[in-house]
């Protein structure tokens, strides 16, 4: 029953060069069919091998499930399948409404390796790093462990531990850092007047609603007075849903590309929409090691269209497309399909983006836990949060304290500084 459907597969894939070399086309097709055929009757060895000798019984759903999880995990990193529950968190995550540690990871060298802990989390709080590598998890090796594998050992129940084993390059030994599992913050955008005129907008990572967030937040900026410049600050952004990266730089660029994606056989273009509500003002972006994929894609698009100034170090290099396809039984197939590229045709895998200017960040002793910077999300900080009116305030003090603070800010974050330096000597 399924020889015909695998015999349709491996010919679509040759069409096209069957008629050029047709002759050349069918001996290679031949060869790959026996060649398939020949995997797929040693698989059916081993499988009744395994059922009929292995120590212990197992179902042949296990091997089954086993089986496609080493097939996907030979491809790449975030290739996998999903089960009913990992898909279901899956959706959790482009929704921002999920529990764990805040770590995007991925394999490196089959090693688990932080891509970037999420502004705001645990991790973030307790100082884990872009490029750190997880060695265990609750003292279970990750050593070739898959990312599907490590993200359900990450989740868990708000409010229950969970002990990281983390190496850092430059540091001679691996510490233990243990992370109290919390809600991830829900709100990717936020937004400072960091001088008269001037925004300071923070995303966190690209999730359902971030562009019409930031669009919020401008409106809200530009209600006491018109925004005359903005830094968007990119760094420590693991990425998220693609339409909402291209929907963030459609309001930022005027015209033409944004991004393209290019699998076999396929290629995609994202296009700004000229006529759609457009933001013109001087700009600034801040990335670092942490702004992967999506925010790879801001910034590349907005560096291609010289419509902003990229100051920080060079990014996290992510630049392949995951489609996710549901099956049956609610559980689904999460397979690499394509590669991005900014709008001048630069590929962004391992690459990653180099800034206009580069900027190494300046450790500055031990960030205090409520700074905004350091990653702590405070209420006053959140989009649309509730003003304090049970209590008089007195104003001229409340904006004293705000300047000391945003001071503080300024002088503990270098990138920043750079930042708000070139952008307030860009022409208006």
């Amino acid at each position: 029953m399924n020889r015909p459907l695998l015999h349709l597969c491996v010919s679509a894939a040759l069409a096209a060069v069957f008629f050029t070399a047709p002759l050349a086309a069918k001996e290679r097709s031949g060869n790959r069919e026996a060649e398939l055929y020949g995997n797929l009757e040693t698989f059916a060895t081993i499988l009744n091998m395994v059922q009929k000798h292995y120590v212990n019984e197992i179902s042949s759903s296990e091997i089954m499930l086993g089986a496609v999880n080493g097939m996907l995990g030979a491809l790449d990193p975030h290739s996998s399948y999903l089960s009913p529950k990992e898909f279901k968190e899956l959706q959790e995550d482009a929704s921002g409404a999920f529990s764990g540690v805040g770590l995007e990871v991925t394999v490196r060298d089959g090693m688990l390796t932080v891509v970037s802990p999420i502004v705001g989390s645990p991790a973030f709080k307790e100082g884990i790093k872009t490029h750190d590598k997880i060695l265990m998890i609750n003292d279970q090796p990750t050593r070739d462990m898959n990312l599907t594998e490590a993200t359900a050992l990450l989740r868990g129940k708000i409010g229950e531990k969970v002990t990281l084993t983390v190496s850092r390059d430059g540091v001679a030994h691996a510490q233990n850092i243990v992370l109290v599992r919390a809600l991830i913050p829900q709100h990717s955008v936020i937004a400072t007047e960091i001088a008269p005129g001037l925004h300071h907008v923070q995303i966190t990572s690209f999730q359902a609603t971030t562009a019409q967030d930031f669009k919020d937040s401008l409106r809200k900026a530009g209600e006491k007075g018109p925004v005359k410049g903005l830094i968007l600050d990119l760094r420590n952004n693991p990425g998220g849903l693609l339409e909402q990266a291209v929907s963030m730089a459609d309001l930022l660029i005027p015209e033409g590309l944004i991004v393209s994606t290019k699998g076999r056989g396929q290629e995609q273009q994202f296009l700004a929409h000229p006529k759609a509500e457009k933001y013109a003002f001087p700009m600034v972006v801040l990335v670092n090691e942490g702004s992967a994929s999506a925010a790879e894609i801001v910034a590349g698009a907005l560096q291609d269209h010289k419509r902003a100034t990229l100051i920080g170090s060079k990014t996290f290099g992510k630049g392949s497309v995951q489609t996710v396809v549901a099956l049956p039984g609610d559980a689904a197939l999460r397979l690499t399909t394509a590669r991005y590229y900014t709008p001048s045709g630069r590929s962004i895998q391992e690459t990653g983006i180099i800034p206009d200017l580069v900027v190494p960040f300046e450790e500055h002793g031990e960030m205090e836990s409520n700074d905004i910077f350091s990653g702590q999300i405070r209420e006053k900080d959140l989009l649309h949060h509730l003003e304090n009116s049970g209590q008089l305030v007195n104003e001229k003090k409340n904006k004293q304290s705000k300047n000391q603070e945003l001071e503080q800010r300024l002088d503990k974050d270098n990138q920043l500084r750079a930042a708000l330096f070139i952008l307030q000597h860009l022409p208006q």
